[in-house]
């Protein structure tokens, strides 16, 4: 009878163990190079830890909003990551449930989004990138406002991305700020670089691998571009640096919501918390070049250069109301298109 009870209670936990290994967690989430990390290291981590699978869904931020729109009222995905502006508007949407308060714990407040739904899981900031041996070439101090963009030395060496992307939105409306403006009143952006900026433009360059291009080539000086960018490309041997300017860097933030309507709501929670921890973070620094949130993570010198890190930075970076700027992208990339690059 003994041997009997034993068996049918190890029947049950090998049934409950095989039960837990049969959750899936429905991950969305960029492709490239993040989807590559999030396969080899970050995944099998949380599979081991957890005892459920993960199922990942390569997308763009547009992809993955694009996604839940379609899914609406029987959602596919559990945990959606995505960039801080179509977040706001996931968010907007109704499509993020409110992350566990706990997984704030040691972050920086700058990663929590509004109503605590989403939460930020790497930091990116926009500001300016330069080639520091060009400039020693020149004698030139290293950038350190975005009014430097206007000055007429860097004719033909600068690249700004047009505002479809997300670095040339920032600098229109970075330029919109210091000239008075700014999400409420775009217009002094758009004379800027209507009068002045543009005259120094040499392309309005979209792909990051085409501006890593030009600054290699020699065909640029300078640009408006992300903090891991850059650190990509020094990574590689380039003499870059990244300038934040006094006015402040742009903060972008690479945020992740766990999804309203998720059939395993524990285990989304659980996986933000664990991307959100020291270890995972660090991981994000080195590899991807995303600033951690986290404000227990330790880096050497090497690993933050020019990572937006430390609350003396974090805290100084500019932050964007999207949804004012949602609302008004596409009447500002209707004139951009007109008024810029015409």
């Amino acid at each position: 009878m003994r041997k009997l009870l034993t068996m049918v209670g190890l029947l049950a936990i090998t049934s409950t163990l095989a039960q837990a290994q049969e959750k899936t967690l429905y991950v969305s989430a960029y492709g490239g190079s993040t989807e590559k990390l999030f396969k080899e290291i970050i995944i099998p981590k949380w599979e081991a830890r957890s005892g459920a699978k993960v199922v990942y869904g390569a997308g763009n931020s547009t992809d993955t909003l694009a996604k839940l729109r379609a899914q609406e009222g029987a959602q596919e995905i559990d945990v959606a990551f995505i960039d801080d502006g179509p977040m706001a508007q996931a968010i907007g949407f109704g499509y993020c449930d409110t992350v566990n308060e706990e997984t704030f714990a040691d972050l920086y407040d700058a990663s929590r989004m509004p109503e605590g739904k989403a939460v930020g899981i790497g930091i990116i900031a926009t500001g300016i990138s330069y080639n520091t041996e060009v400039f020693a070439e020149k004698g030139w101090d290293a950038p350190s406002s975005w009014a430097d963009l206007a000055d007429p030395k860097y004719k033909g060496l600068l690249s700004i991305p047009p505002i479809t992307n997300g670095y040339g939105l920032h600098a229109l409306i970075a330029t919109a700020i210091i000239n008075g403006g700014g999400v409420n009143d775009i217009e002094p952006g758009f004379k800027a670089f209507e009068e002045t900026i543009g005259d120094n433009v040499l392309v309005y360059e979209p792909s990051s691998g085409k501006m890593s291009e030009l600054f290699q080539n020699g065909e640029i000086a300078l640009s408006v571009w992300g903090s891991g960018r850059l650190k990509a490309l020094a990574d590689s041997g380039f003499p870059g640096a990244f300038a934040y300017p006094k006015e402040g860097g742009i903060k972008l933030l690479v945020a992740a919501c766990p999804v309203v309507g998720s059939d395993v709501p524990e285990l989304a929670q659980d996986f933000l918390n664990f991307v959100t921890s020291p270890e995972i973070q660090k991981v994000f620094a080195i590899k991807s070049g995303w600033a951690p949130v986290n404000s227990t993570v330790e880096l050497t010198e090497d690993e933050s250069r020019a990572l937006p890190t430390g609350a003396d930075i974090v805290d100084n970076l500019i932050n964007i109301d999207y949804s004012v700027v949602n609302s008004a992208r596409g009447d500002w990339t209707k004139q951009w298109t007109r008024r810029i690059e015409n």
